[in-house]
């Protein structure tokens, strides 16, 4: 009975929303034409953009699209930030839920960035949804858990409220019942206290679920219907499209009547409105209802109109999707022309400069010939100083490479005996716990050193180095697999290797160093329980060789420095794993001597694959 009230209070705190937002907006209209400050202009579209996703999702990109080349001009990171947002709300209501994960993910680092805590939990509770219709539970509970323990430490904003209504409406599993009951009452305090009016008339539909679920079927039922009335009169029709299918499912098999009534009202909302995704979905629902029952005349209407539906699907797609479609895959390719452009801008500034520079130059030697030949002679002296200061700067390049290969190998000793006496302590049964602590501690620590120790060995050779031998190339990638099968085990993850028979010629330990840096950079950048792939392909004149895995990802910032030597793009790995950066360089180092190529696509959040094509 208490959430029952609580829930009409909520209801009667929400009766002004709509008429807010449609007020809201014409406000926002009627006054850009006297907005002088760009930044408040720019904050206006965006919002524009924010306010108009249920009523017309086209407008919502067109001004999102203006507000973001505005911000780009200004270098408003705020301006920016919200556009990218907002172009992630834009996909996710298409249905493209993987384009919506690259725009909010690139919108919640410009909030971390800004520091703008609410925001940047908001974008964690998008990417979860995302996650979650891609079929990512994992990754989508990653998000939510992450939303809710940033939002749990925010004093003076609502956005909780909002977290814990979609992470209960999408793995409503993950809450116990006394859990899901605290839940519940803590996002409707939140939401009265700063009268969000809009989380408070959608927590309803968890209050009705809960009731259902306690066994009081009838006074949930009720509540979830005056719940959807209440959304549909304020005219929040998206929010309401859940609600109706949530109701009509729970009917299906009590009152089938009642369910197919609330199926149809459903299926008549999102055509009004143009939600193609909840059409299709709810006339799939209704065409399975009635081919259960044995109804083929009803199910054959269901079915043609779901044809139909597809087909305006796809005639939308044709229509204007491609266009999203384009703009989103040409961001970056427009970010590089327009930087192309000024570069080039620049360099031709600076070849005019050089040109007058040349002539005063030409002027002036002419004028003072003497001086010149004083000055020639100065810069003889000085290039012959400077060739002299050349070749000790590479004779000390030289001696302070050769002093750290020797160092490097003059440490592997000790360091693998300290390793070997450390295991060989570790074995004794008898050893009192906290030595055993530091005797672990002394081990990884040996490890890690050791790694390093191999790593610089392999830094700077050069192609005359290598000693080429035609190599099985099917057998060398066995070896790595089976090398770091039991690595990947420890982290449950699986590697599948498609190979065939060939040879290449090659310098086999070279070869093997740098596919078992790939192989063994993929364990540690993928969480538990993925799979990575390794494939060889052969080709008319090279074979390809490919390492995929489904993890982390690289982030653009860092993906033009992991070839660098001692490279500061180098991260922990998913379990904690330690990285040196030196494992690509030397990979980098080891194709090219071989005459061949690497090099990689990855995507944040999605895994990265690495290509190697060895010559025949």
């Amino acid at each position: 009975m208490t959430k029952v009230l609580l829930f009409f209070v909520s209801l009667s705190l929400s009766t002004a929303f709509c008429y807010a937002q449609s007020t809201e907006l014409t406000n926002i209209k009627a006054s850009l034409p006297q907005l002088r400050d760009s930044f408040r202009y720019t904050d206006a579209l965006n919002r524009m953009a924010m306010l108009l996703y249920e009523k017309n999702i086209d407008s919502t990109f067109f001004y999102t699209k203006e507000a973001r080349e505005l911000a780009e001009r200004l270098h408003y990171e705020k301006g920016q930030t919200d556009a990218l947002n907002n172009l992630g709300v834009f996909f996710d209501i298409k249905g493209d839920s993987h384009m919506a994960l690259r725009y909010y993910a690139q919108a919640n680092n410009g909030y971390k960035k800004l520091g703008d805590s609410a925001n940047y939990v908001q974008t964690l509770m998008n990417m979860g949804m995302a996650y979650k219709e891609i079929g990512k539970d994992k990754r989508a509970v990653l998000q939510f858990e992450s939303a809710m323990n940033i939002g749990g430490k925010l004093s003076r904003d609502s956005i909780l409220a909002l977290v814990i209504y979609d992470y209960m409406l999408d793995f409503p599993a993950r809450f116990k019942r006394d859990s899901m009951t605290y839940y519940i009452g803590k996002a409707t305090q939140i939401a009265t206290l700063f009268r969000d009016q809009r989380t408070l008339l959608a927590i309803g539909q968890l209050v009705a679920d809960d009731m259902i679920a306690q066994g009081r079927r009838n006074a949930g039922l009720a509540l979830l219907d005056q719940t959807i009335a209440g959304t549909i009169s304020k005219k929040l029709y998206y929010v309401s499209m859940d609600m109706v299918i949530d109701i009509a499912d729970q009917l299906a098999t009590t009152d089938s009547a009642r369910a197919v009534g609330y199926y149809r009202r459903g299926l008549a909302l999102s055509g009004k409105n143009g939600y193609l995704f909840y059409s299709q979905l709810i006339a799939r629902k209704l065409f399975d209802f009635y081919t259960a029952r044995h109804d083929s005349i009803t199910a054959a209407g269901y079915s043609h109109q779901l044809v139909l539906l597809y087909d305006a699907q796809v005639k939308q797609d044709n229509a204007s999707a491609v266009d999203y479609l384009d703009y989103a895959l040409k961001d970056q390719q427009v970010t590089s022309l327009e930087l192309r452009s000024r570069y080039q801008t620049a360099l031709s500034l600076f070849e005019v400069i050089i040109c007058l520079l040349a002539g005063a130059v030409i002027i002036f030697v002419r004028r003072n010939l003497k001086r010149t030949k004083r000055l020639n002679a100065e810069i003889t002296i000085r290039n012959m100083q400077m060739e002299k200061t050349l070749g000790a700067l590479e004779q000390a390049q030289t001696d302070n490479t050769r002093i750290m290969k020797i160092a490097a190998h003059d440490l592997r000793n000790p360091v693998s005996s300290i390793y070997s006496i450390a295991s060989m302590m570790l074995e004794d049964p008898d050893r009192p716990e906290n030595d055993r602590s530091l005797l672990e501690l002394v081990k990884t620590s040996a490890d890690h050193s050791l790694e390093l120790v191999s790593d610089l060995l392999q830094v700077q050779f050069r192609d005359e180095t290598l000693i080429k031998e035609p190599v099985d190339l099917q057998e060398t990638l066995r070896y790595c697999v089976s090398l770091l099968a039991a690595k990947a085990e420890s982290k449950g993850q699986h590697i599948n290797l498609e190979t065939c028979e060939l040879k290449v010629p090659a310098s086999r330990e070279k070869l093997w160093r740098a596919i078992s840096n790939l192989i063994a950079n993929a364990i540690k950048f993928s969480p538990a329980g993925e799979v990575i792939a390794v494939k060889m392909t052969p080709e008319t004149n090279h074979v390809l060789i490919t390492v995929q895995d489904h993890g982390i990802g690289i982030p653009p910032e860092m993906q033009d420095k992991i070839f660098d030597v001692f490279t500061a793009a180098k991260r922990p790995g998913t379990a904690g794993e330690q990285a040196f950066g030196l494992g690509l360089a030397i990979t980098k180092q080891i194709i090219d001597a071989h005459g061949g190529k690497i090099w990689f696509e990855s995507n944040p959040g999605e895994g990265t694959t690495f290509f190697v094509e060895l010559p025949l």
